[in-house]
């Protein structure tokens, strides 16, 4: 056994030995450990992106912490299940880069596995396309994601992306401009086509969020109706709608077994029930974790399924 099973063994075992309670007490003290500037990262943080609870020490409100036990407690058997199922200790030591910093606020390693080599999402070990590829990019945003892929592979056949802020959209086709074959299109992506809203992010334009109701109507598609010819590569970064899109692509997983590149950090649990479901659909996927974000709390989460 190497170094980096026996660190991720030995912490899902005492994980699995404490009741939430206990998980939540000891969590707990180690952020009052901090020092009160690095409480106050947390603190600030939370208050501006509430994927994963409330955090307010004034009220000693410890939501955050508390739904990080819950999820440990109810799920460690199906993040070892994800552990034992990734491809390679990259991937394996990122996560436990991630639950270890979940639990004692471990840094070091969380910088360690920080990828700097290759741009967001596309690890060139891992990623390999062709002139035919068709990509979807869903949460296209300003075109930053297809600019890098442009960079680093040249090559495709069509690129699709979707995108819901009116005011982002223009940016986004003006970036694109001088490429051909690109398909933009303003709508969410789901399960289902319907009605949403748009719900604005009062902090940045690319964590604008969908809703079931609200002001601002929004149409919102499947991918398996909404794009008819075969797809390589998907990309998912949409705020936590993620599992909804997958519904949504079901058929194209299933008969084109496209690259998925998805962002799995924008709820407790996304991590492994992403991974859960993809395998659901298709068990012949291999998984990968990549980490582009910073070294105090793990956000840029990409799981990459092949």
């Amino acid at each position: 056994m190497n170094v980096i099973d026996k660190n991720f063994y030995e912490l899902t075992s005492y994980l699995k030995s404490l009741t939430c309670e206990d998980l939540y007490i000891i969590i707990k003290s180690k952020f009052k450990e901090l020092n009160i500037e690095t409480q106050k990262i947390f603190e600030d943080y939370f208050k501006k992106f509430d994927y994963w609870g409330k955090l307010d020490l004034e009220n000693n409100n410890y939501e955050q912490i508390y739904e990080k036990a819950l999820t440990l407690t109810n799920h460690i058997d199906d993040y070892i299940w994800l552990y034992d199922n990734l491809g390679d200790y990259r991937s394996k030591k990122t996560l436990y880069a991630i639950i270890n910093n979940w639990f004692s606020y471990d840094f070091n390693t969380l910088n360690e596995v920080r990828e700097t080599n290759y741009s967001h999402y596309f690890d060139l070990d891992l990623i390999n396309v062709d002139k035919d590829e068709v990509v979807v990019d869903l949460g296209a945003y300003i075109g930053d994601t297809v600019l890098d892929y442009i960079k680093n592979y040249s090559e495709y056949k069509k690129i699709y992306c979707y995108e819901i802020t009116d005011d982002i959209f223009p940016i986004l086709k003006n970036n694109l401009k001088d490429y051909q074959n690109i398909v933009f299109n303003k709508k969410a992506v789901g399960d289902k086509n319907e009605i949403s809203y748009l719900d604005y992010s009062k902090v940045d334009a690319s964590a604008n969020r969908v809703k079931d109701s609200g002001d601002i109507k929004i149409d919102t598609v499947t991918i398996d109706s909404d794009i008819k010819e075969k797809v390589s590569l998907i990309k998912m970064d949409i705020e936590g709608f993620e599992q909804k899109a997958l519904k949504g692509c079901i058929n194209h997983i299933k008969n084109d077994h496209p690259k998925l590149l998805i962002s799995v950090y924008h709820n407790n649990d996304d991590i492994w029930q992403i991974a859960r479901m993809i395998n659901e659909i298709d068990d012949s996927y291999n998984f990968y974790l990549r980490y582009y974000g910073g070294n105090i709390y793990p956000t840029e989460i990409v799981l990459i399924a092949i």
